[in-house]
């Protein structure tokens, strides 16, 4: 006589009501886990310290003797509160994360769950890798290079409000761009697509990088080729962890003669 197969979430079912409630309990975990940080770094090194770390890119390209300067009266206390913020959410982004993987996993099977967790993971590194690959090194050259052909009849000095709207923009571009890693795997994973696709569209995202690089960065090619190739770069580095992936995160095969899960 068949055996019926087990189902792994078989017993896990909740109302509805207590999802909600789970829910709620994670994104209280989540926002105090930023509040957290947040009170820290007002605390050590402070807004001030933080917007000055963030600011020092663009400081080190002006004139001597020029800063970045406020046209607006709040400014100077509005923007140092907001890099702060943003710094607490990077910094409190594995705690965020961790609370969405909680939960999802119940939900999930085994061969889910491997898939999810290294996803989860990965991408939280590769977002921070990508920001701070663009202070590290993209501002360095970027803010360098536009100096480079200011006219010495020009005196640059930014307004801190525009400063911090590029620095965002910039941050979100480059994290975002070395998520193209997860995105491959998640195609692929999903069958979406295969990777022998994944191989033979290599020009055309090739293409599309160089593309997206000249929308979302400042008109120069350093920034644009600072995007553009740590992308391209990427996309190989997507379609090797792929072919690792489907190897490891397959759903058990089902024995169609005795309908049992093999183990």
């Amino acid at each position: 006589m068949a055996t019926e197969p087990q189902d792994e979430l078989a017993g896990t079912e909740q109302p509805f009501v207590s999802h909600l409630v789970e829910l709620r309990d994670r994104l209280i975990r989540a926002f105090l886990a930023i509040g957290v940080v947040f009170g820290v770094l007002c605390l050590w090194p402070g807004p001030a310290g933080l917007y000055d770390l963030m600011a020092a890119p663009m400081v080190a390209h002006l004139p001597k003797g020029t800063t970045l300067i406020a046209t607006n009266v709040i400014s100077p206390f509005i923007v140092p509160l907001k890099i702060t913020l943003m710094a607490a959410f990077l910094i409190a982004l594995p705690v965020v994360l961790y609370q969405l993987w909680a939960f999802v996993a119940p939900g999930l099977y085994n061969h889910e769950k491997k898939l999810v967790l290294p996803l989860v993971i990965s991408s939280t590194l590769l977002f921070i890798a990508g920001v701070a690959f663009c202070y590290f090194f993209v501002f360095g050259q970027v803010f360098s290079f536009i100096q480079s052909f200011a006219p010495k009849s020009i005196t640059a000095a930014p307004d801190i409000e525009a400063y911090l709207s590029f620095v965002l923009s910039m941050f979100i571009a480059f994290g975002a761009a070395f998520e193209v890693p997860v995105a491959v795997v998640v195609l692929a994973r999903m069958n979406i697509v295969t990777v022998a696709k994944l191989k033979e569209w290599r020009g055309y995202f090739i293409v599309v990088a160089f593309v997206i690089a000249a929308v979302i960065t400042p008109p120069d090619v350093v920034s644009q080729l600072s995007l553009a190739i740590p992308m391209c770069l990427l996309y190989e580095v997507g379609i090797w962890a792929a072919q690792i992936f489907i190897r490891h995160t397959k759903a058990p095969e089902t024995d169609s003669t005795t309908g049992s899960t093999s183990t």
